[in-house]
């Protein structure tokens, strides 16, 4: 199966709250999801692992082209970024799904890829599964 959720950025050390890797994906719509994972806190001292899936609102994806844009409020012109900039101190981002019964970035991933593929417009689907 293929994944519609297109890798663009990973980086170890991030401007979010997490001390683990924080991964970018490109998607089908134009969106840019990113999982990052976390501790949380189990009963008497304990902990878990969850994963957050979050919405960058400051930034779109070409999927076709495989191009990242910045959105300028000021004018409508769309300016490509390097990856790099994705991650920033000011991000806009929104938590879109919080799931603990995830254990890896790999099922992570395939939760994604079940996000993207409900994204995917029906034509394009029937194209990548020829």
């Amino acid at each position: 199966m293929e994944s519609f959720a297109k890798l663009i950025h990973r980086t170890n050390v991030s401007y979010l709250p997490t001390l683990f890797p924080v991964h970018y994906y490109g998607m089908p719509n134009g969106k840019i999801f990113i999982i990052l994972s976390r501790y949380y806190e189990i009963k008497f001292g304990g902990s878990g692992l969850e994963f957050i899936f979050a919405l960058h609102k400051d930034y779109s994806y070409d999927y076709e082209n495989e191009r990242i844009t910045q959105f300028h409020k000021k004018n409508r012109n769309n300016n490509i970024i390097f990856p790099e900039l994705l991650d920033n101190p000011d991000m806009n981002i929104v938590i879109v799904k919080v799931t603990r019964n995830v254990n890896s970035y790999g099922q992570a991933l395939h939760v994604l890829h079940n996000m993207a593929a409900e994204m995917m417009p029906e034509h394009q689907m029937e194209l990548q599964a020829s």
